[in-house]
Formats: C-alpha cells, sequence, structure tokens
C-alpha cells in the first residue's frame, strides 16, 4: 500500500488505482486526433484503467505507484467507450520501475515504463511523444495541458471523450512553501494548478503533463500526486515526476530491447544497473 502524509493538516494521496477512469476537472472535450501520444492502459484483471505516454515504438511512461499487474495498452484511443477504427491493442510483456522508487510518494521517482510485446505504428492516429532536455525547467505560470478521460467534476460525471484542460506551472519555488506543498515539492517534480478550478485527480495517475515549448508539445511531466478530497484545492496543485530529470534512466531503459522473458511464468531479476523487470506470460492478444 501506498502511504498517505499528513502535512500541516493536509492529506497527500497518489492520484492512482482506486477510480475506474481518469479524471481532469475543469476539463472540456479535446478535439480528435491532437494528443497521439495519449495512452489508455487496462488493468486486465480488474477493468482499472491508468494513463500513460508513448515515448518510442516499444516503451510506453506511466507513474511507478499506478503498477499492479498485467496490462494491455490502447493506443488511438479517443472515444473510451466506442470503437473508433483508429485503436492498436498492444499486450504488456516487461514493466521497468526506477531504483529510486520505494513506495513512498514524498521521496519522488515516481516514474517506470512498459515494454511492449510489439511495436505500436503511424496509423495516422498514433505519435510518439516529444520530451524535454536534460534538467530542463518550466518557468512560473507556464501554461501546459492535463489531458484524459473520466469524471469532469466531483459529482461523478463521465464523459466518453477525451478531456483536456489547461494548467499552469507553480515553480518550484512557490510550490515548496510551507503554505503549499512544502518540503515534499522536490525538484524532480513539477507542479501545475493549485488556483482552485483546474487538476488531476483520482484515477490521472500516470497521464502527462503536456507542453508546447521550443516548437513542440512535449510530455514534462507524468501526474503522481494531489490533495486528498476535493482535488481543485487552492495552493495544492497537482504534482507531476519532472520529465527532464529522468531522461538518462528513460534512455536507457529504452535501449534494452534484447531483454527477453525466457519463461512462462512470472520473473523478478534484478540487472547489473539495478532495474527492475516484471515479466508476464505470453498470452494471446485479445482486441
Amino acid at each position: 500500500p501506498h502511504r498517505l502524509l499528513i502535512l500541516a493538516g493536509n492529506l497527500m494521496a497518489p492520484f492512482n488505482h482506486n477510480v475506474h477512469n481518469q479524471r481532469v476537472i475543469g476539463g472540456y472535450d479535446a478535439p480528435p486526433n491532437k494528443w497521439k501520444w495519449q495512452v489508455n492502459a487496462d488493468f486486465l484483471s480488474m477493468n482499472i484503467n491508468k494513463i500513460c505516454s508513448i515515448i518510442d515504438p516499444f516503451n510506453i511512461v506511466t507513474a511507478a505507484h499506478c503498477i499492479l499487474s498485467e496490462y494491455r495498452v490502447v493506443v488511438g484511443e479517443y472515444n473510451l467507450y466506442e470503437y473508433d477504427g483508429s485503436e492498436q491493442f498492444k499486450r504488456v510483456e516487461k514493466i521497468i520501475v526506477h531504483p529510486g522508487w520505494t513506495g513512498d510518494l514524498a521521496n519522488g521517482n515516481d516514474i517506470a515504463m512498459m515494454r511492449l510485446a510489439e511495436p505500436v505504428y503511424d496509423n495516422g492516429y498514433v505519435a510518439i511523444a516529444e520530451l524535454p532536455y536534460p534538467d530542463q525547467m518550466l518557468p512560473h505560470d507556464f501554461t501546459c495541458y492535463i489531458t484524459g478521460w473520466g469524471l469532469i467534476n466531483g459529482f461523478g460525471s463521465v464523459p466518453d471523450i477525451l478531456q483536456e484542460a489547461p494548467i499552469n506551472v507553480v515553480e518550484h519555488s512557490v510550490c515548496s512553501q510551507h503554505n503549499w506543498w512544502g518540503s515534499i515539492a522536490l525538484k524532480t517534480m513539477v507542479c501545475a494548478g493549485g488556483d482552485g478550478v483546474i487538476s488531476g485527480c483520482q484515477g490521472d495517475s500516470g497521464g502527462p503533463l503536456n507542453c508546447f515549448i521550443d516548437g513542440a508539445w512535449r510530455v514534462h511531466g507524468v501526474v503522481s500526486y494531489g490533495p486528498a478530497g476535493m482535488c481543485n484545492q487552492v495552493n495544492k496543485p497537482t504534482v507531476f515526476t519532472r520529465v527532464s530529470s529522468f531522461l538518462d534512466w528513460i534512455y536507457s531503459v529504452s535501449l534494452l530491447h534484447s531483454l527477453w522473458c525466457n519463461s512462462g511464468y512470472f520473473i523478478l531479476s534484478h540487472l547489473p544497473d539495478s532495474y527492475s523487470f516484471l515479466c508476464f506470460p505470453q498470452v494471446s492478444r485479445s482486441n
């Protein structure tokens, strides 16, 4: 189980698997075919969904605290409850969790990668995410977008269509103040929101913080945590894992394409570089 931290009277919680749909508070319908690197990941045995991003044809990035067990990913998704003809269904073969992840959100390193059994391909509805430069930090009040499916308010309204919402970055010097997130807002994280209107929420974990900078949309963050209770609280922004802080690890993992599971059983193996791989049995791909 993941720890809940009580800080100055506020609960911090992962935006994880307790809700069956991704929630973007304050969002609206995204235009079709806009966020092509967005991924819907299904936890097969429980019908629970997660959000991820495509970083190369074989690899998907998500939050470490999302990891449960066997997944199938759907790329090219738009309407969650209809077959649009744009989807590709792929089985996850390996899950690679960052070696610094301890299960404590306050320690950071909340990032993981999913290795697909077969690559995604460009069918006009799927694209690989652009990533930031190493250690790149966004300026205060820079507007990015958070995207996802699911509840659009605190009353249980669930849309079919992918939602998007503009959300402003809160720089580290502000987010780490005691009346914001304090010392648990690390420099390896990005804060965005905190205006009491727009936020991520329960079930939104692993989703991208999409920012247009240097001439391209880039995934600068992976949803990690936010306040328990009402998600869109003033001075309690959504907190993302900062992608630019983990590029060396991401690129190292994505180069390990020659590693395969050689057993029909579940394997946990520790490689010399301390990366942990969760490998799943070979099963038929289900559409």
